[in-house]
């Protein structure tokens, strides 16, 4: 399933985020691709929600990858190491 990051994911994109994919997992979904292509700013906040996903996803047999991340983002996922947990394709 494809999920499109907001263009700003922060604080308050978060919570709404965070209740999507677990509406999403138990629906049976267990396997994302987050599609960061108009996303330009992401926070500590929804850097911590895409990892708690993650762990959600994972525990149900899934995964998240990531796609689309411009510089600005993925020089945040690389300085947070988040680049050794998500397969970013």
């Amino acid at each position: 399933m494809i999920i499109e990051m907001p263009e700003l994911f922060s604080v308050e994109e978060a919570g709404q985020f965070r209740e999507t994919v677990r509406g999403y997992i138990l629906g049976g979904h267990s396997s994302f691709l987050l599609d960061f292509g108009t996303c330009r700013f992401i926070d500590s906040t929804g850097l911590g929600v895409i990892v708690s996903s993650y762990k959600k996803c994972v525990e149900a047999g899934g995964t998240i990858r990531l796609t689309g991340l411009n510089d600005n983002v993925r020089k945040i996922f690389e300085l947070t190491r988040l680049t050794h947990v998500f397969e970013i394709i």
